[in-house]
């Protein structure tokens, strides 16, 4: 007699995933909305994918594969047609002899079976992975093996030339960058931008070598080497990248902007373009605009529950100047447009001036600085005032015609948002008073300030317990053995998840200074930064540092990763 196969229901009742009255509210929801209950079950919230997908591969004794781990499927890439891959969701695992290993999420799907039965010319061996999974794999790896498929062409073509005289190579180099999609430089430059967008790269850098042009991605703010380009393709390469962008190709001499738009992955991205020259040729890199990047929310900045309760009472104030202070990179621009949006209402009137405009906002009168006209951050700030603002964000107070601008619409009862490059947050105000600002103009317009970095975020995925923290780098940011008492240090191991880093994501550690009488009268007599130090410590401010600890005890983040936005600063430890 055969054995009854279990039903999914049954198996993820008998792992406690479910309970039996779940399985039965899926099952009604299933027959209501004419799908499986697998598929019931995980609309419903009541078992995730990966759970249905295991139940299902132990109802068919099919091996699952967690493709969040190390899987080795891009060296199988190649062995499938790319068609059959992203139109029916599946990655090949392994070919022995006539027999192929395939990655699929439905094995009740015979008509797919069937095809790739026909396709291959093989027989079909099932294993199983969710559908989203797979999906987000083919994102990641399928553009990377068509990269290194497509720079291979590229390198034989070139070698295939190497007999002609160097000006017709070039010539004939460049007569492949026209306007065929197919022309080599033009798949390539295609490939690469799109496997950047899909790595959730911030930047692509193009940089000429003495004897190669290096392609590098910023991921969550570090530098990864994707690939070298040979030398002989560096000036067709840039050449098509002046031309995407807008950018003077006879120019090579002076460094120039530009933009790019794209469609990839069925939606627009933006690009911003520079080209600078540089001693073995131009180097471009693209900014990739992402306008979700800045929509993170306050809630997703990364504050800790004291610091997002004073962050939050400190946008509503009504006047007033807010700060936010940090190098380059450091997210002070997102920072500053989620307490915008936090404070966007039709009953608000929202004016910016930024150089340049990245990301517009419905609801908010953004302007362009233009310097080259004399639209300059402080023309445009007094034109603002005129407009009636409730709140003005400026981005960047560099010189003292701005700040002077900016206190007095401070002075006369708006809120004021911008930004400072200074360490952390006191010698913010000694910055603001050696640019000229009258010192009581400083103590009467600053409601706070605002220090802060990005630290990189432990992947979830392949986040465990770090049995063996160097203890040298816990010395040096203050974690001592009692800290430790209930507690653990985490690491990522690195999977394809994360892109074998350790780390996915980001957010902010943070130093926040709120002004109070003692300090604006220290202010008010230009006291020294450290002095303004010890007044906002006293009053409970916590440094980049001390925000990082708390971070690193919670899991978010690795000692490491604190070290190296924190302690770079100069940011000590004080006892």
């Amino acid at each position: 007699m055969a054995r009854r196969r279990k039903r999914i229901g049954e198996i993820l009742v008998s792992w406690n995933v479910v309970s039996a009255q779940n399985v039965e509210d899926a099952a009604a929801y299933a027959r209501q909305h004419g799908k499986r209950i697998g598929e019931a079950l995980v609309e419903l919230e009541l078992a995730s994918e990966d759970d249905v997908i295991k139940a299902l591969a132990t109802q068919f004794e099919l091996d699952f594969v967690d493709l969040d781990k190390n899987v080795s499927v891009p060296a199988a890439l190649g062995l499938v047609p790319q068609d059959i891959i992203t139109k029916h969701k599946v990655l090949p695992l392994k070919q022995e002899g006539s027999r192929m290993k395939m990655i699929i999420s439905d094995p009740l799907d015979l008509e797919l079976l069937d095809l790739l039965r026909f396709r291959l010319g093989m027989e079909i061996e099932v294993a199983l992975a969710p559908r989203s999974k797979i999906q987000r794999f083919i994102d990641r790896f399928l553009d990377k093996v068509s990269l290194d498929h497509s720079m291979d062409a590229m390198i034989e073509s070139i070698d295939r030339d190497a007999d002609l005289h160097a000006k017709e190579q070039e010539d004939l180099l460049a007569a492949r960058t026209g306007d065929d999609d197919d022309a080599p430089v033009i798949r390539l430059l295609n490939l690469i931008i799109g496997e950047a967008v899909r790595m959730r790269a911030s930047d692509v850098h193009v940089e000429p070598m003495a004897d190669r042009v290096r392609v590098r991605y910023r991921v969550d703010g570090v530098c990864i080497i994707r690939d070298n380009i040979p030398k002989a393709m560096q000036g067709p390469v840039i050449a098509r990248l002046k031309i995407m962008s807008g950018i003077d190709i006879a120019e090579k001499r002076l460094p120039q902007d530009g933009r790019i738009k794209m469609k990839i992955g069925g939606g627009q991205i933006d690009f911003r373009v520079s080209s600078c020259p540089a001693y073995h040729g131009e180097s471009v890199v693209l900014r990739i605009l992402r306008p979700d990047s800045v929509k993170v929310g306050i809630t997703g900045l990364g504050f800790e529950d004291d610091d997002y309760n004073r962050f939050q009472k400190i946008i509503r104030q009504p006047n007033g100047i807010f700060l936010v202070t940090g190098p380059t990179g450091s997210g002070k621009t997102t920072t500053l447009y989620a307490a915008l949006q936090e404070l966007n209402r039709p009953d608000r009137k929202i004016i910016t001036a930024e150089d340049p405009v990245e990301y517009n906002f419905t609801g908010m009168n953004q302007v362009q600085v233009r310097e080259e006209i004399g639209l300059g951050f402080a023309r445009i700030l007094r034109s603002m005032l005129r407009q009636a603002p409730n709140i003005i964000l400026v981005g960047e107070i560099r010189d003292k015609e701005v700040g002077e601008v900016a206190v007095q619409a401070a002075l006369t009862g708006h809120l004021v948002f911008s930004t400072l490059h200074t360490n952390d947050a006191p010698s913010a105000i000694t910055r603001l008073i050696d640019m000229g600002i009258k010192p009581f103009l400083v103590a009467s317009s600053i409601q706070a300030i605002m220090a802060q970095r990005l630290i990189r975020i432990i992947c979830k995925e392949c986040k465990t317990i770090d049995p063996a923290p160097d203890r040298f780098t816990l010395r040096l940011l203050g974690i001592k053995d009692e800290d430790l008492v209930g507690q653990h240090i985490y690491k990522g191991t690195g999977c394809n998840r994360c892109g074998n880093i350790g780390y996915r994501g980001r957010q902010g550690v943070f130093e926040m200074l709120e002004m109070n009488n003692e300090i604006r009268e220290l202010a008010f007599h230009r006291a020294p930064t450290s002095q303004i130090r010890r007044a906002a410590r006293a009053t409970g401010m916590r440094n980049i540092l001390e925000d990082g600890k708390l971070k690193i005890l919670r899991g978010v983040t690795t000692p490491d990763e604190i070290l190296r936005v924190a302690q770079v600063e100069g940011v000590v430890v004080e006892e």
